[in-house]
């Protein structure tokens, strides 16, 4: 005999799951209140070495992946991270990275001053090494005045580093910044530069970024800071006088001691700031700033013909080197050959 519909009750009804299965979708995140502090040293491939239980007995190197949570947020060396899952550090352990913490800095660069994309070299550093050979190869005032705009806009201290010192004369470019207070060191080839050098001086108690083009000494002298470090070191090519890329990737060595931190990056051969607005490109020039706020008409970009920048250099309160590299850079902002 056929039931009728008022016989079924509701014990007697299927309902079929969706593809996605029946538990119902949630925006709500674990917590992860068990997760550890680290904080990240390298990153190769999707690895992340990260350093926990730092200042303590129990410090050790944990490798972790990005949790998927993550979502598209990027993980770079100097990120304060949550880890969990095996953190002991142990041989073919791999942990989770679950959270990444509020960046007091972050150190950007576009690949030129027309791409749209920027990228994040370092986090949470508080001091930016420009380094710069006197010689072989010959230094690049521009390329020095991009890091200087990079550094004042990350909120970090620059410190111009000038290295082969016993093959050209510092004296000019040393005046040439002079006027914008940057503070600087002087090396020779082949000098210590133990705890109690000027340069390790700069460095104690920080966490500094060493950038520059390839060939400049950057590898020398991380390895003269910390000896065990062992990076490659370059040499500059005789007939374009450019230098080989030998860090493929920053790192983060620590000071002997516990005395701060280095990270070294690898060299580069161009430093976009399409990132950075052009009217916050002059903050890198203070001895230009002034007149800027004097002479300049409103919203003035300083490459107009009524720019009262050339009039203030006139003067004699800035050089005309550094107005032409002020308007170099905000021209080649917009797209020009600098």
């Amino acid at each position: 005999m056929a039931r009728r519909t008022r016989d079924y009750d509701e014990d007697d009804v299927r309902v079929r799951p969706g593809r996605r299965g029946s538990k119902p979708r949630t925006r709500r995140r674990p917590a992860h209140e068990d997760a550890v502090a680290g904080f990240v040293t390298a990153v190769d491939r999707g690895r992340y070495q990260c350093l926990v239980d730092e200042g303590t007995d129990d410090r050790r190197n944990v490798v972790a992946m990005r949790a998927r949570e993550l979502g598209r947020k990027g993980v770079v060396v100097g990120d304060r991270v949550a880890l969990v899952g095996d953190v002991s550090g142990d041989p073919d352990t791999l942990a989770r990275i679950v959270r990444v913490e509020p960046r007091t800095s972050s150190l950007r660069r576009t690949a030129d001053d027309t791409d749209p994309f920027e990228r994040i070299i370092v986090a949470n550093a508080d001091q930016l090494v420009i380094v710069t050979a006197l010689a072989d190869p010959v230094p690049r005032p521009r390329m020095i005045d991009r890091q200087l705009v990079a550094a004042y806009d990350a909120g970090m201290d620059p410190l111009l580093c000038l290295t082969k010192a016993d093959l050209g004369d510092p004296d000019a470019l040393v005046a040439e910044y002079a006027p914008l207070g940057v503070p600087y060191v002087v090396t020779v080839q082949g000098e210590e530069l133990g705890q109690d050098g000027e340069l390790h001086g700069h460095l104690r108690d920080r966490v500094s970024v060493l950038v520059g083009h390839s060939g400049v000494g950057k590898s020398t002298l991380v390895n003269a800071l910390v000896p065990d470090a062992e990076r490659a070191v370059s040499h500059v090519n005789a007939v374009t006088g450019r230098g080989r890329h030998t860090s493929s990737s920053a790192v983060a060595l620590e000071l002997p001691g516990g005395e701060g931190w280095i990270i070294d990056t690898p060299g580069v051969r161009s430093f976009g700031l399409a990132h950075i607005k052009p009217e916050n490109v002059i903050h890198a020039f203070e001895d230009m700033a002034e007149g800027a706020a004097e002479r300049c008409p409103p919203h003035c970009d300083h490459l107009q013909k009524d720019c009262g920048l050339g009039a203030w250099v006139a003067e004699g309160h800035a050089s005309q080197t550094r107005l032409d590299s002020l308007r170099r850079l905000l021209a080649a902002r917009e797209g020009e050959p600098e």
